[in-house]
């Protein structure tokens, strides 16, 4: 059910063929890098907060990140707390580890996380545990009708400190 809302979603832009069904489970970040052969962070991982009045929203962000509660908390003005597993398939139509911006039971508010920039395309869910689709940031922002682009993640600055401190040492 989950992957035909998706796929009923795509089609207004003629995408829904451009879906990938693996063979093998891709519902973790780990598990789709390695059904794609992709590294992890090109991953765009979609997770489910419970927002005001019970109105949950979703953070699509890189698969190297970690919700940054400190930045959570400035951005929303509430503080970061995860939906249950039961929760993420009432609100969204997608059980864990197929959970993506598209094709929702709900309207939901949805904002893209600024680590994904780092990459020309990356690979969302399509719904179903053992899928995806390769967009570009623009399309990921057209395609989720998100709200817009935030800041609450960690991690993966932290590694792009580092590579650049290496490359500084090297010179």
């Amino acid at each position: 059910m989950s992957l035909e809302s998706v796929k009923e979603h795509f089609k207004q832009w003629n995408r829904e063929q451009d879906i990938m069904e693996f063979e093998v489970s891709s519902a973790t970040v780990d598990l789709a890098a390695d059904a794609i052969g992709v590294e992890p962070a090109r991953i765009a991982k979609t997770l489910s907060f419970r927002g005001e009045e019970d109105h949950a929203i979703l953070i699509v962000a890189a698969g190297d990140t970690k919700i940054d509660n400190k930045k959570f908390r400035h951005t929303f003005g509430f503080k970061a707390r995860m939906l249950s597993p039961e929760e993420v398939l009432e609100q969204t139509g997608h059980a864990i580890g197929g959970v993506c911006p598209f094709g929702l039971k709900n309207n939901l508010d949805i904002y893209l996380d600024i680590s994904m920039k780092r990459f020309a395309a990356l690979f969302p869910a399509c719904g179903s545990s053992n899928s995806a689709i390769e967009l570009t940031c623009d399309e990921l922002q057209q395609f989720s009708s998100a709200k817009g682009w935030v800041d609450v993640c960690k991690g993966w600055q932290e590694d792009s400190n580092k590579e650049e401190a290496l490359t500084k040492e090297r010179v």
